[in-house]
C-alpha cells in the first residue's frame, strides 16, 4: 500500500521528508496518524521516528519551516528523553529517535536505548499503533507493517504485537489503552490479548492513580462509554479500579421479588446521558448516581425491594470516591454531588397533587444545572417495557412544563429574596445573631411555598410581622 496521494495533501510531509534527506537521516510517520489515516479519522498530531537524532531532525525541520513560512514555529526540546516537540498552526509534530526498551518488574519505566526501526515497532503497544509510512526518497509513501496491522483493522481488532502477557506486566497501563482504543474505534479485543489482560491485573497496581484517571476519561468521552467498562468488568481491572461500582453488579431475589441490575442498568443511564450530553461531569454523575444502592437496598414482603435514601447517601460518598480517583475535588465534584443528591427528585413530581411549591424548591435548588438535572433524569428511565417507559416519559414532560410556567412567572432559579441580612439588621439594629438567620429563612421558605412574592414592600410587612414574634421592634 503507498500512501504518496495522502502525503501530497499538505506540504508539512515533504518539508518532513525533505528535513530527513537534508541531514541523511531515515524517517517515518508512525503510530496514530497513520491509523487515523487508514480508518478515515480526523489527526492533527504528527509522530515522526528517525533512526538517529530526534532533536536533530526537529531542529532541521523547524529551519526549513521558518524559511518557507517566514515564521519560527514553536520548539520544544526535551534532551533528557532525546525528543523535541514542533507546534505549526495546524500540526503537533513529535519528533523521536528510534529506540528498543527493556523494563523492571516493579517499574513501567524502561531502560531505553537506541535501535531501529524495527527496534521501534516491536515495542508499540498494539498492531494498529505500530504501522509506519517512509518519508525516505527510495521508498516514499510506503508502508511498513511487521505485525499484520492493516488485516487488524479490517477485522477491527486489538492485539499486541508481540507476546500480550510480555506486553501488558512490561507497561501495565497498556491493558487500560487496549479498553480505550477499543470503546474509541468499536474494535474488539483479541481473545489472547483480552486473556492476558486478565492474567496480568494485578499489574495495574504499579500504575499511579492519575494514569489510570486519565484513561477512564478518555473511556467516559467516547459515544458509547459502557461497551468500554463493560471489557474493564469482564477483564476484571473494574473491581481494582471501581469496586463500588462492580458493587451494583448482580439480582437478589426473595420470594420470586428481584430488583434490576443496577450496575448495568447504571451503564444504560451512562449511554441514555451521552446521547444528549457532552459534559463529562454529567457523565460522572451518570456513573455515581445509584451508587449507594447496595447499602441502602431493603427487603419489604409486601413491597418488595426498596433503596430508600440512596441518593442523599451516595451524594455523601462522591468526595471519597473523587479523592481516591483524583479527580478534582472543587466545583466538578460538587456538581456531581449536587446532581447524585437530586436525581430522584424530579421524575414523581408529574403526579397531579403535587404542590407548586415542591416544583419552586426543585428550581431553587437546581439553579443553574436544572437542565443537567433534567437530562440525567430522562436518561434514568430505563425499562424493558416501552409502555412503562413512554408512560414514565410523558409524566416527565409534564413535570417540564410545570417548571417552565413556573419558573417564567416567577424566576425562581437562583433567585435571592428580596430582603437580605444586612435589611433585617439595618432595621431591627442587630448584629449578626440567630435571629437574623430564622427571619432569612421564613422569607426564602414562604417565597418557595408561593404565599409571598419576591417583592420590597410585601417582603418587608412579612419580615416586620416575623420578627415581632420573636419580640423584635422596630
Amino acid at each position: 500500500m503507498n500512501f504518496t496521494d495522502k502525503l501530497a495533501q499538505d506540504e508539512i510531509f515533504a518539508l518532513l521528508a525533505q528535513s530527513a534527506q537534508n541531514i541523511q537521516m531515515p524517517a517515518y510517520l508512525v503510530g496514530g496518524i497513520v491509523r487515523d489515516w487508514i480508518l478515515g479519522r480526523p489527526c492533527n498530531d504528527i509522530d515522526i521516528v528517525c533512526v538517529g537524532s530526534g532533536i536533530a531532525l526537529a531542529e532541521e525541520f523547524a529551519k526549513i519551516w521558518g524559511q518557507k513560512h517566514k515564521y519560527e514555529p514553536e520548539v520544544n526540546f526535551f534532551k533528557n528523553f532525546g525528543t523535541a516537540m514542533v507546534k505549526t498552526q495546524d500540526w503537533i509534530v513529535e519528533f523521536v529517535g528510534a529506540r528498543k526498551e527493556s523494563y523492571q518488574r516493579d517499574s513501567r519505566k524502561p531502560i531505553v536505548e537506541n535501535g531501529t526501526l524495527e527496534d521501534d515497532q516491536n515495542r508499540r503497544d498494539f498492531t494498529i499503533n505500530a504501522l509506519a509510512i517512509s518519508l525516505n526518497a527510495q521508498d516514499y509513501g510506503n508502508i511498513l507493517d511487521p505485525f499484520g496491522g492493516l488485516k487488524d483493522i479490517e477485522r477491527k481488532i486489538i492485539r499486541t504485537p508481540l507476546d500480550p502477557n510480555i506486553t501488558f506486566s512490561d507497561d501495565p497501563l497498556r491493558m487500560m489503552r487496549a479498553v480505550r482504543f477499543a470503546t474509541q474505534l468499536r474494535f474488539d479485543i483479541f481473545p489472547e490479548t483480552f486473556d492476558a489482560i486478565k492474567d496480568n491485573k494485578e499489574r495495574l497496581k504499579i500504575i499511579s492513580q492519575e494514569r489510570i484517571t486519565d484513561e477512564l476519561t478518555k473511556i467516559l468521552k467516547t459515544p458509547v462509554p459502557s461497551y468500554g467498562f463493560k471489557l474493564l468488568f469482564y477483564a476484571e481491572l473494574l473491581q481494582l479500579i471501581m469496586p463500588e461500582l462492580v458493587a451494583l453488579q448482580g439480582v437478589e431475589m426473595i420470594d420470586g421479588k428481584g430488583h434490576k441490575d443496577n450496575f448495568f442498568h447504571t451503564l444504560q443511564v451512562l449511554d441514555n446521558v451521552c446521547k444528549v450530553s457532552d459534559n463529562i461531569w454529567l457523565r460522572w454523575s451518570a456513573i455515581y448516581h445509584d451508587i449507594a444502592k447496595p447499602m441502602t437496598k431493603q427487603f419489604h414482603p409486601k413491597a418488595g425491594w426498596s433503596f430508600h435514601g440512596h441518593e442523599d447517601k451516595g451524594a455523601k460518598l462522591v468526595p471519597q470516591y473523587f479523592q481516591r480517583l483524583k479527580l478534582p475535588m472543587g466545583s466538578e465534584m460538587r456538581f456531581v454531588q449536587k446532581i447524585v443528591r437530586m436525581h430522584a427528585r424530579p421524575i414523581p413530581l408529574g403526579r397531579d397533587e403535587i404542590s407548586d411549591s415542591a416544583l419552586r424548591r426543585l428550581l431553587f435548588e437546581a439553579g443553574e444545572d436544572l437542565e443537567d438535572l433534567m437530562k440525567l433524569c430522562k436518561s434514568d428511565i430505563t425499562s424493558k417495557n416501552p409502555e412503562k417507559v413512554q408512560k414514565v416519559l410523558q409524566n416527565f414532560a409534564i413535570v417540564e412544563q410545570k417548571l417552565q410556567e413556573i419558573e417564567d412567572k416567577d424566576k425562581l432559579r437562583n433567585f435571592q429574596p428580596v430582603i437580605t441580612g444586612e435589611i433585617i439588621m439595618e432595621t431591627f439594629k442587630l448584629k449578626p445573631c440567630r435571629e437574623v438567620g430564622i427571619i432569612k429563612t421564613q422569607i426564602r421558605e414562604a417565597i418557595l411555598d408561593g404565599t409571598l412574592r419576591n417583592e420590597y414592600e410585601e417582603a418587608f410587612n412579612f419580615m416586620v410581622q416575623k420578627a415581632k414574634e420573636l419580640g423584635l421592634e422596630v
